[in-house]
This record gives structure tokens, C-alpha cells and sequence, in this order.
């Protein structure tokens, strides 16, 4: 069979790969998969047994989820995010922020269109626009991961139908400012085209950076989409559920892409969202304080190779994505780390990161991109993973010299 170009042009999801890797390294540590290492709240578990009190919920519900979770993502959303969302502004439950996104593109896209996606790109928003038959224009951001508007402002063309933001950011770590999200926004109403901005993250900051929602900006709820998640605030990852906040023009259309793929987001993981939502982010909060020890830690033991990596600033999400001066192909670096000092980390270049080779005095240079993500790891676990990860590094690097 040959395969069909809709898939053949997708990206080859790498995780799998460095799994199997790790599975096949045991003992090793891995920075790999982003999730975090808590589960749901017990006020969202204790929701099941309300679902299984009424035989009615074992059946279909509302393309657009259940009107209770609807009622209470809205509430959050007026009071945290400062979207003030009139009656024509439609919230959307899904499976997950990444169908949401796919939810977005097909609403609004047609085969040849072009998304602008910031590079490094989240991999599954590139997957999902290649799938949809759609073009995806990268634009590079700055040396430290921020957004450079006037680079997306020059991508901009006529077949342009988005530009996708993602902050605090996967796989990056960078928070944007609000002047930033502001400047983007706007230049999205001047130019008519949607701004989707992904905050998958949004619980996850330190050092009192705060997030932005572009939904905020008055008037621009009629071309903004804002992408949300339960997946990682509330160790929800498998259970599916996150939401999407769309201009009314855009329910029809995202209700028909919702019902053709999944008819309606999993009745009971929205009973337990209800739990959740209710409990709200003073159950996240000391999670993230946690989750902030570890990545100090972290970033202490990564000063000791400053000499020969960098590390851009990251004050969101628990992301770092650091430049190694080696001229190893990024994927030879990640295979020797796992296998000759038991730590994982994913390649830049799953991201849309390439290597860079130079050739200076005869002697080949370089540098190329990992994310380390440290969300899963309780903070020994971490110290331990990522001394290996420095010591790997330097063994590594050192020894091409």
C-alpha cells in the first residue's frame, strides 16, 4: 500500500521512539514526555459515582459537552482568564486540547490554506495542520523563544487563515508578555485572520510571571480562539478533556467536525472535570509550588555546563529547551545519553529545531536542541536525573574535542 499524502507529510511522532529507547535502557531517568507526575483530585474521581447513578449518562450527550461543565468553565473563564463572554461566544468541550485544535483548523481552513506556527512548534500543532491538507508557515522566534511580530506580520499572506500562539510554551518554557500577545492580536484583526492561542499551561508559571489570555482584549473575541486543558493542571492527561473558547460563526462548523469524530467528549471524564473545575486551581497551586523546587534543582545543576550549553530563559510551563555546542546529530546526542548514562531527553528537532553544522579551522562545530521536561519527577528524582544529564553532556561534548 502506498501511503496517502495526508499522512505521509505528517511528522513521525518521536515519543514513541524514545520510549522504546528507554524501555530498552533500564534504570533510566527520562525528561521525555510532558506530563505531570499528581493525578486528579479526589472531588473528581467521586464524580463517577454520580455518573453511574443515572442509567441516562451511559448514553450520547451534547456535541458541545454537558451543559453542567459548560456553566462551570465559563465561570472560570470570566474569572480567571478576564474573558467576558457575551451569549453569542460559544465554549466547547473536547477530548483533550489537541482535538480541540484539530476542531479549530478544519472549522476554519481549506486544503492549501497556511497556518503561521512559531518555531519551535508544539509537533502535534504541525501534524494536525499537515493533516488538514494545510500549509505551516514557521516563523523563528528570538534567541530567547519569544514571538518577533514583525516576522509573523511578513508571513502573513494571502492564503493565510491563522496564527497559532502558545504560552506559557511547549516546548519552550517561554512566557509572552502581555504587550506581545496584545501586539499579535491585534495585528490578527488588521490582517483578518484567527489568532489561536493555545494555554494548555496557563497554571504554570514562577518567579510571579503571569500569563495573558488574548480572549481578553476587547473585540477580539469575534477572531480569537483560545485552546484550554485539564490534561496537565489537574493530572488529567488520560481521562481527555479540555475545551475551546470560539466565536459563535464558528459553532456550527466545529460541532460538525466534533460529531463526526468523536459524536461527544467522554460523558464520564466530564462528570469528573465538573469535580475538578469546582475544586479549581487551589488544588493546582501547591502542586505547582512543588513542581517549582524541581525545577530550581534543575536549573542549579544545569549552570555547571553553561560552558557549552545554553539555556534561554523558561519561566512557565516545566520546559527547558537548551542549545548544545556539539556537532552530534541531535538524535546520535539523545540515543547516547540514554544509553551510556541512562538519562532521556527529546530532540530539538522534533520541534522543528535543526541542527546546525559550521566548519571552523578545519574542525567541524555546531549546535543542536533539547527539551528537557522535568514535570514528572519528584525533586530527588530529578537531582539524580539531572546530574546524569550534566555529566552525560559533558562526557559527550568534551569528548569530541
Amino acid at each position: 500500500m502506498v501511503e496517502p499524502r495526508r499522512t505521509r507529510d505528517m511528522l513521525t511522532p518521536v515519543i514513541p521512539l524514545v520510549g522504546e529507547l528507554v524501555a530498552a535502557t533500564p534504570g533510566t531517568i527520562s525528561f521525555g514526555q510532558g506530563v505531570v507526575s499528581y493525578g486528579p483530585p479526589p472531588e473528581a474521581t467521586a464524580e463517577i459515582g454520580r455518573f453511574l447513578a443515572s442509567a441516562g449518562n451511559h448514553k450520547y450527550k451534547a456535541v458541545q459537552g454537558i451543559p453542567e461543565l459548560c456553566d462551570l468553565l465559563s465561570a472560570k473563564l470570566r474569572a480567571e482568564n478576564g474573558l467576558a463572554l457575551p451569549p453569542q461566544q460559544s465554549v466547547v468541550v473536547t477530548a483533550g486540547g489537541n482535538l480541540a485544535f484539530v476542531n479549530a483548523i478544519c472549522a476554519i481552513t481549506d486544503p492549501g490554506d497556511e497556518v503561521i506556527l512559531l518555531s519551535p512548534y508544539y509537533f502535534n500543532h504541525h501534524m494536525a495542520v499537515t493533516m488538514m491538507g494545510c500549509r505551516p508557515v514557521l516563523v523563528a522566534t528570538d534567541a530567547d523563544y519569544q514571538p518577533r511580530v514583525d516576522a509573523i506580520a511578513a508571513a502573513i499572506g494571502p492564503r493565510t487563515r491563522a496564527v497559532v500562539t502558545v504560552s506559557p510554551n511547549n516546548p519552550t518554557g517561554a512566557v509572552y508578555p502581555e504587550a506581545t500577545l496584545r501586539a499579535i492580536n491585534d495585528l490578527c484583526r488588521r490582517r483578518g485572520v484567527f489568532h489561536i492561542h493555545d494555554e494548555a499551561y496557563e497554571y504554570f508559571t514562577y518567579g510571579g510571571v503571569r500569563p495573558f489570555s488574548p480572549g481578553a482584549i476587547a473585540g477580539s473575541l469575534p477572531y480569537t480562539i483560545s485552546l484550554h486543558s485539564l490534561s496537565k493542571a489537574y493530572g488529567f492527561a488520560s481521562w481527555r478533556i479540555g475545551y475551546m473558547v470560539i466565536p459563535e460563526d464558528l459553532l456550527v462548523p466545529v460541532k460538525k467536525v466534533q460529531d463526526t469524530i468523536l459524536i461527544c467528549p467522554p460523558v464520564v471524564s466530564q462528570f469528573a472535570a465538573c469535580g475538578a473545575v469546582r475544586v479549581g486551581r487551589a488544588y493546582c497551586h501547591p502542586h505547582v509550588e512543588a513542581l517549582a523546587a524541581v525545577r530550581q534543582i534543575v536549573l542549579h545543576e544545569l549552570d555547571a555546563v553553561r560552558d557549552i550549553c545554553t539555556v534561554p530563559p523558561a519561566d512557565g510551563a516545566f520546559y527547558l529547551f537548551i542549545r548544545v555546542r556539539t556537532a552530534l546529530p541531535t538524535m546520535t546526542l539523545v540515543e547516547r545519553l540514554i544509553r551510556e548514562h541512562r538519562v532521556a531527553v527529546m530532540p530539538g528537532t522534533a520541534f522543528g529545531v535543526e541542527d546546525v553544522k559550521d566548519v571552523k579551522d578545519g574542525q567541524s562545530d555546531g549546535t543542536c536542541a533539547i527539551r528537557v521536561s522535568y514535570g514528572a519527577l519528584e525533586q530527588a528524582t530529578a537531582a539524580e536525573g539531572v546530574g546524569r544529564l550534566v555529566r552525560g553532556l559533558r562526557a559527550i561534548v568534551d569528548g569530541q574535542t
